[in-house]
């Protein structure tokens, strides 16, 4: 039973939250790693504790993103696993909503998703190698209330992983979407004392993701549901 080894990963959407813990986990385990966001400034101190290397894009960009890889590739090396973490938000009742402010919603949640994909996906092929995962949410599954545009774009990315899936397994590459069911502990936003354990710690999410690329090939899986063990579902 063979594990898979990984040497560099590449993170886009980073940020202080789960993309923070897994770039932690994964520098631990002496993977290199490449963080993406639109403004890396805010990168510099997990960048030091880390070694990781920060570059700038817009996820949403053709050009940007074919940009960035080549330039992790010059830098780091080829990343053999690709972690998406961004996402688009537009609020508001349905009939409010300016078409601009939802088209820029999607576009960051599942269009970025698939042009990150897409050219991590042309480099692991040649080597049948590789890992390409989607961080979802409750809107993949659920469309809440006068939160369409993160529904929409959420519910379009599960669906670009389930069909990566199933095209790109079979040829050696691992792709993995996770529905982060409940809200996620930070700093700014903590549970309440007499409910412990009632958000998901991204630590605890980043050890699932580091699961997920441990599983050996013949027992993959390409979705897992986290939430708090409170969380309704």
């Amino acid at each position: 039973m063979e594990i898979p080894k990984y040497k560099i990963a590449l993170i886009v959407g980073a940020g202080e939250g789960l993309s923070a813990s897994l770039a932690r986990l994964l520098a631990k385990q002496g993977i290199r790693i490449a963080l993406a966001a639109r403004q890396i400034e805010k990168l510099g101190a997990l960048c030091a504790e880390t070694g990781a290397r920060a570059f700038a894009c817009n996820a949403t960009d053709p050009d940007e993103v074919e940009r960035l890889f080549g330039l992790v590739e010059r830098e780091i090396g080829t990343p053999d696993v690709v972690v998406y973490n961004a996402s688009g938000r537009s609020r508001g009742a349905f009939i409010d909503l300016a078409p601009t402010e939802v088209e820029q919603a999607i576009a960051v949640s599942a269009f970025g998703g698939f042009l990150v994909a897409q050219q991590a996906a042309k480099r692991m092929l040649p080597a049948k190698h590789g890992a390409i995962l989607f961080t979802g949410a409750s809107a993949s599954v659920k469309g809440y209330a006068q939160s369409a545009p993160f529904a929409m774009g959420k519910f379009a990315l599960r669906g670009l992983a389930q069909s990566m899936a199933r095209e790109l397994s079979p040829q050696g590459i691992h792709v993995a979407h996770f529905v982060i069911d409940g809200g996620i502990r930070s700093a700014a936003r903590t549970e309440p004392a007499d409910r412990p354990d009632s958000m998901l710690d991204p630590d605890a999410i980043a050890l699932s993701y580091w699961n997920v690329l441990q599983q050996p090939r013949s027992a993959w899986t390409w979705e897992l549901e986290l939430r708090p063990w409170v969380e309704k579902f």
